[in-house]
Order: C-alpha cells, then structure tokens, then sequence
C-alpha cells in the first residue's frame, strides 16, 4: 500500500497553529516558501524510500546472531540517505550544525516519517532527545565531539533507564557507575526495552544511561546521568575500541518488528557524566519531554497510515447496496462512511495538538518577552501529556477502525490493515504510559497557577465561539464546543477540589475530555480558516468539524461526569470479587 503525504492538511495544521505568526517573530531567515519546499522534500523522501520498506522491516524484522544486531534489510542504506539528505538535523541549534528551523516544522516532517515507517523513525527520534539532553547538559567535551555528530546523525542516540525491577519506578534502578580514578566511571547493569541500542546503520551509539555512584543517596535523588559509547571517542573525535558494552538480546515484540529493542549489558562500559551528580532524573526528563511529544506524534502518524490505506480499500471494496451511489463500492454505506470521517477528523485534531506543542516549544524559548515565553512554557507543559496520551489512544482506536474497514480481510496479515494495529499498540506504553500521562496533568500541569493554565486555555477556547455562531454551517459546532468548554471547566474544578485518590480515579478520563474538547476547538479553528474556500477539500473541514462535534463534542458533559464520580466504586471491589 503506497503511502502519499497529507502535505496540504499538515500545512494548515501549520496555519492554525500559529507557525507563520512565529517565524514572522522569531525566525526571520525562514519563509513560508521554504516552509513549504521543506515539507514536499520530506514528503517524497518519505514515500519514496521509507514507505517501501514498512512491509518488509514488519515481516523479517531486525536480526540478532553471535551477539551482532544488524536492521532490518533496507534500513540501513535507507539511513544514510536519510542523514545525507540533512533530515536529522532540522531544528538543532547551527552552533551544532543544526539548520535552526522551527521544533514544528520537525514534527511535521517526523510526522511524515513515522507514516511511511514507525519502526525507521524510531531511530533518529531517540536522537534528536539525546541533542537536546546533551545541549542543555552536556559538557564542553560533549558538545565539541558527540553533539555534532548526534546533530549530523553520523551517530546515534539512546535513552537508558529501564531495568527489569524498574520501570516507572525509577527510585529502584541498580545500575552502578564507579568512578575509574582517571576522571571517568565505569558502567555495570543491565537494562532492557532499550530502543535502536544496538545495530548496523552508524558507525558509532552514544547511549544516554542512569546510574547510581557507590556514595548515592537512595531513591531517585541518588541517579545520575552518563554517556556511555559504542565506540570510545578520542580527544580528536576519531573513534578508539570498543566499549564494554553489549546487547544481550533483542526482543520479540507485537509490532514494530524493524525497530531493534536491546537489551543492554554494561559490562565495565566507560562513561561520562552528564551534568550534575545525582540530578539525573531532571536531565533525562529534557530527553523524555521530547521523546513524548514524538510519541503523540507517532500516534497522528500511524492513524494518517491506517487511514489512507482504509479509504484505499474502501473505494476498491465492491459489497451489498450502497446508499450512494460510489460504483457500489463500500464508501457509499453510511456507516462506512461515517467511520471513515470520524477516523480523519481524530487524525486532523490529534494533528493539531501535536503540532500546537510544538510552537509552544519554539515560543517558550524564543517569544520577545519574559512574560510570553513563561506563559508559553507552562501551555507546553500542560499540553505535552495530552498531545502524547490523547493522539496516541487516538492512534490504536484509528488502526484498529482501519482493520474494521477491511472487515475479514483485515485480519489477514496479507493486506497490511494488522501492522499498523500491531505498531500502533506500543505508542500508548512507552515512554510513560498513557495513564502516568494522565496522572502527570492532573498531579502536576493542571494545578499550576491555581489551574490558571486551563483557565487560559478555555477563555481562548470561549473566544472563538462567536465567529462559530456567527458563520454559516458551523453554528452547530460551537454549540456543541460551547458545551464541551463548560464541561472540561467544571471537571478541571472539581481536580482542583479533589486532589488525591478521587481525582487519580477519574485522571484518564479528565484527559481524554480535555483532548476531545481542545481538539475540537482545533477542528473549529481549521474550518473556520478554510470556510471561504471553494473546492472539495476547504468544504470538508466544515463537515469534519461538524461530524466530530455531534459525536464526539456531544459526549463532554457525560464524560466530564464520569471524572466526577470519585473512587468509591474502584476502591470498594476487592481482587477476589473478580475472580482472583
């Protein structure tokens, strides 16, 4: 199935989020021309050399004999052209050798990668975290011989942090870092689910690991955080032996077959440390940010993949009567049709969000103002859990309708429906589970400023719903989006009220209320841009918006109840009840 770019969808994504207005500000060597001759470039890169190896990189996968990891075939030829074709490099600082383009128009053009190949993407996604761990914490020796070649992409990066008794719960890592007497450590551990941390497409891996030193004080405020390479980098960047550092394995997983996930064994491997002793976690956490807004990316991505292929098969698929007439194929069932619709209008809201983020990113390091980039930064970080929990969910429930569409074929491996289930399934996991996400914004980013944050945001919110009232065919959405609005308000005070295990009980559900209703607003905001314009495409952001307001926006007040509920009932059913 071939895979075509969204290229004029992301590019009012783009619009609505605010990209012109901040390159206008803060980028003045950027235009929208270029703008946009970045985004078909890596749109045909992406359909033209990723897309056709998706299949293949799912059916044989990565491989692991006599302790060597090489790519899954394709692949690694597949990442030259990438590096040489400078995609690594977007949106890193030109000190570096980055080109200094927006974190949003990264994300637009990762989101195109992922697309055509979830499993490829996954490798310079970890990289561009370890840029930006480095950059902001690194030392001078870091920044001079790694950073440049992690920016190039001539090498690539990892985050280190599972073990097997430490997943979320960080406070129980084990690995050991010692100091080696001559200024450096030396790593012993091991650590699992690690992401591209072993393979044949670079000639050098810097993995980014979490540690404690012998002295450490217990729990988390005892990690730190070292650079341990594949290869031992010299004072003159040329690489030295081998580190003594190995994958154990490789895991056998669900999905995302092309993407090797190590097991790592520190083994004595030498290492540096990366900043400060004992704030590991806090450096890392520059890495992970990233890495989850990626994530949410990745699920718009997998979901734009599905979709395609589902609207390919319905077009082709001649069963039953239609209701319209469409050749008799199945696109002219309402039913078909309707999920088809909702499918494109989650992706263009999940797509939204994601790509608002990432202006928010830009802003908050480059708005002129102390006050702008303060308000930006704290909008980033109450976005971020949403734009990584919400689209993903939004991913799997998309591939997952993309195989309905297919009906019994798509549960035939054969038609390529069940990759894009099985890849999409992992998004949701890594990287903080999706309820940790949820956890996060009501624990940490919804409380800020006394939940001035959210409050910012639905005044917004509030402030588009007279031009809504006010045009014709979208009257209907913001009423809908009006109630939506006060629904997410009343459920934001009463997580304030209820701070504790009543509010943990309804954190999931708060934040998809909070993702359907923002991303509802993002929907009125596109049809709304468009609602002038006089062809097919313009037209159907005017029914998309509508669509997802009578079906999705009309279930907030129900939702906003359901996070109201409290815990009683959780708490209240023991284990053996259920059958334990």
């Amino acid at each position: 199935m071939t895979f075509r770019a969204p290229l004029r969808d992301l590019a009012l994504a783009l619009q609505t989020a605010g990209h012109p207005e901040l390159i206008g500000t803060a980028f003045p060597d950027l235009d929208q021309d270029t703008v946009t001759a970045v985004l078909d470039a890596a749109g045909a890169f992406a359909a033209e050399e990723l897309a056709p190896l998706n299949r293949q990189g799912d059916k044989v996968g990565a491989s692991y004999a006599n302790g060597v990891v090489k790519a899954a075939p394709g692949f690694a030829d597949a990442y030259k052209t990438f590096v040489e074709q400078g995609w690594n490099s977007l949106s890193a600082d030109p000190e570096h050798g980055g080109q200094g383009l927006t974190k949003a128009l990264e994300l637009a053009v990762f989101e195109m990668i992922h697309s055509a190949n979830m499993a490829f993407g996954l490798c310079p996604m970890l990289t561009q975290g370890a840029i930006e761990a480095l950059a902001l914490h690194g030392s001078e020796r870091q920044k001079r011989l790694v950073l440049p070649r992690l920016v190039s992409g001539e090498w690539t990066g990892t985050m280190n942090l599972t073990e097997p008794q430490a997943g979320t719960d960080l406070a129980a890592v084990t690995t050991k870092a010692e100091p080696d007497g001559q200024g450096g450590y030396r790593l012993y551990g091991q650590k699992i689910y690690i992401t591209w941390g072993d393979h044949d497409a670079a000639e050098n891996i810097c993995h980014l690991v979490l540690a404690r030193l012998p002295d450490a004080p217990p729990g988390v405020k005892g990690i730190s955080l070292f650079l341990a390479t594949k290869r031992d980098v010299r004072d003159d960047g040329s690489l030295g032996e081998p580190n003594d550092l190995r994958a154990g394995s490789i895991e056998h997983k669900l999905g995302i077959h092309g993407s090797p996930t190590c097991v790592m064994l520190f083994e004595g491997a030498r290492a540096e440390l990366v900043g400060e002793v004992n704030n590991g976690i806090a450096h890392m956490f520059v890495m992970m940010n990233a890495a989850r807004l990626q994530v949410g990316v990745q699920g718009v991505a997998i979901a734009e993949r599905a979709f395609q292929q589902a609207l390919t098969y319905a077009l082709d698929r001649k069963q039953g009567r239609a209701a319209w007439s469409t050749e008799g194929t199945i696109y002219g069932h309402p039913d078909v049709r309707r999920t088809l619709l909702l499918m494109k209008a989650k992706i263009e809201a999940a797509r939204a969000i994601c790509l608002t983020t990432g202006v928010l990113a830009d802003q908050a390091r480059l708005a002129p103002t102390e006050a702008g980039r303060t308000m930006a930064r704290a909008r980033q970080e109450l976005f971020t859990p949403i734009a990584k929990a919400w689209s993903t969910d939004i991913g799997v429930e998309v591939a997952s309708q993309g195989v309905q569409i297919h009906g019994g074929m798509g549960f035939i491996e054969d038609t390529g429906a069940a990759q894009h289930y099985r890849d999409a399934r992992i998004a949701p996991i890594y990287e903080g589970t999706n309820g940790i996400q949820a956890m996060d914004l009501i624990g940490r980013k919804v409380p800020m400023q006394d939940g001035g944050i959210m409050d910012s945001i639905c005044a917004d919110m509030h402030a588009s719903l007279p031009d809504l009232a006010a045009t014709a065919g979208l009257e209907s959405v913001g009423t809908r989006l009006g109630s939506g609005i006060v629904a997410l308000e009343d459920a934001t005070d009463w997580i304030l009220a209820h701070r504790g295990t009543d509010a943990l009980s309804g954190a999931t559900a708060y934040l998809k209320l909070a993702g359907d209703v923002i991303g509802g607003w993002m929907l009125a905001r596109q049809a709304l841009a468009t609602v002038s314009g006089d062809d097919d495409w313009s037209r159907s952001k005017q029914a998309l918006a509508r669509v997802y307001a009578e079906q999705i926006l009309a279930q907030a007040p129900g939702l906003a109840e359901g996070v109201m509920a409290g815990g009683a009932d959780l708490e209240s059913v023991s284990a053996e009840a259920l059958g334990a």
